[in-house]
């Protein structure tokens, strides 16, 4: 049988969706598998909707603030259904346009689920329709890009039942706004929710398993975020091992050990944030003899499997979980399967939390350097004495970048303040560049903007910092 496409991708997400784009746009025919909504669970019940909640959140927060401005307004309050709508409609606007993207690109949209057999060029896709039957299809390659799911933990009860244990999806579209929460993990998934449901009013507590919260972050940063999200009256459990989670009439009750001291936390409802699992299960992997490491697929630097015409990126992959290192490497895989030139997929990808205040980061952390036993050369700026963050009453925050002291390499840099997440990219253009401490000093930066801050700790590293 002559293969029917040359490109089968499995998932819609940022990942799959922009491969099928891409390998589209380079002259192959290109069909994608989608079980549920186009755009996965990022552009469904992810980074978009989460983005959506967060600036409600925000701008209802920032009522209490009016003051500050020299402004005053009475009876503020909000619609927490129409809140949710919003976010709804948001990522069903975005799901259109990615069905238009699809017809655009002349891309045969599949509703189903795959499984893999063995094929010929690669291996055989099997999809069951949703519309009834089966759809056996040869292509000349196929690229997984199934993503993940929450991490579940049943042996200690943790486990979504979208009544009283939230899992991200429940904590999207939940009926009513409950009062009380308990969020289990404090990574960029579990600060967003606490973020959004404090500036609600919720009481929220967040139980870290580690020393410290955002334990990804530099260390500094985590200590910032910590002290910030305090303020807003955010409660915090770290180096708390949760060992128990029940429910009864009232919520639930996570018994949490602290310092070898057992106590228990009560709220109306727990969202779990405990990371990920892939969805590499009930595909057919096992059968084919693709290579797993810990649940994830193994991907050579061109995302290719140990199996012939397969390829595997984004979550299913492995880390970092993010929705844009899905989109490079599918981009970077489709160019290779097009026999493309294409730049290297190793390139440096930043990590941003949508909170209030933001946090964004890339490259190596000081902890991470001083593990390494390099040496370095660090700069900080403060937002509180930048000109444009003093204006617009964005104090709270600091940028601080890192540099080979050997080779003057911008090797790392973090931030947290108001809109960093936009402003992290600049950095990470520097880095991909290789850019120097001479190149970031010679950068004319406007004013008055935020961005200087990262000017000036580029300065700072050296001495040469100009506003402190």
């Amino acid at each position: 049988m002559a293969a029917e496409f040359d490109l089968v991708v499995i998932g819609s997400g940022p990942g799959g969706y922009v491969a099928a784009i891409r390998a589209s746009q380079l002259g192959l025919k290109v069909a994608i598998v989608e079980r549920e909504n186009l755009g996965g669970i990022c552009l469904n019940w992810g980074c978009i909707p989460t983005k959506a909640l967060l600036k409600s959140g925000e701008k209802f927060e920032s009522l209490s603030h009016l003051k500050e401005y020299g402004l005053s307004a009475s009876g503020a309050s909000f619609d927490f259904d129409a809140i949710i709508a919003r976010s709804r409609g948001v990522a069903a606007t975005m799901n259109k346009g990615i069905g238009f993207l699809m017809k655009k690109n002349k891309i045969e949209v599949i509703e189903g689920s795959a499984t893999l057999e063995k094929g010929a060029a690669a291996p055989k896709v099997v999809v069951a329709l949703k519309a009834g039957g089966a759809r056996a299809i040869e292509a000349k390659t196929v690229m997984l890009a199934v993503g993940a799911r929450a991490r579940a933990l049943p042996q200690i009860g943790l486990e979504a039942d979208g009544d009283k244990i939230w899992a991200y999806r429940d904590a999207l579209a939940p009926k009513k706004l409950p009062k009380t929460f308990v969020v289990i993990g404090s990574g960029a998934i579990g600060i967003e929710f606490a973020s959004f449901y404090r500036a609600l009013g919720a009481e929220v507590t967040v139980v870290e398993a580690v020393d410290r919260i955002m334990p990804v972050e530099d260390e500094e940063v985590s200590k910032a975020a910590q002290k910030s999200f305090e303020k807003r009256g955010i409660k915090f459990k770290v180096g708390a091992k949760v060992t128990k989670v029940s429910k009864d009439s009232k919520g639930v009750k996570v018994a949490v050990e602290v310092n070898g001291k057992a106590e228990t936390l009560e709220a109306e409802v727990c969202i779990s944030a405990v990371g990920i699992t892939a969805n590499t299960d009930g595909i057919g992997l096992e059968a084919l003899g693709v290579e797993l490491d810990r649940g994830h697929i193994k991907t050579d630097s061109h995302c290719q499997t140990n199996v012939k015409g397969l390829y595997a990126i984004g979550d299913c992959a492995g880390a970092p979980w993010l929705a844009h290192k899905a989109s490079h490497e599918g981009i970077h895989a489709a160019e290779h399967i097009a026999a493309y030139k294409t730049p290297n997929v190793h390139s440096p990808i930043a990590g941003c939390t949508y909170a209030q205040p933001q946090v964004a980061s890339v490259g190596i952390t000081e902890q991470g350097a001083r593990a390494e036993k390099r040496e370095v050369k660090i700069g900080r700026f403060p937002f509180r004495v930048n000109g444009k963050a003093v204006a617009a009453g964005e104090i709270d925050g600091f940028v601080k970048v890192i540099f080979d002291a050997q080779t003057g390499a911008l090797i790392g840099a973090h931030m947290i303040g108001h809109e960093v997440t936009e402003m992290i990219q600049g950095y990470v253009t520097a880095i991909t560049m290789e850019a120097t401490e001479e190149d970031i000093h010679g950068i004319v930066y406007p004013h008055p903007t935020m961005s200087e801050a990262m000017h000036e700790a580029a300065l700072d590293a050296y001495g040469r910092v100009i506003h402190i």
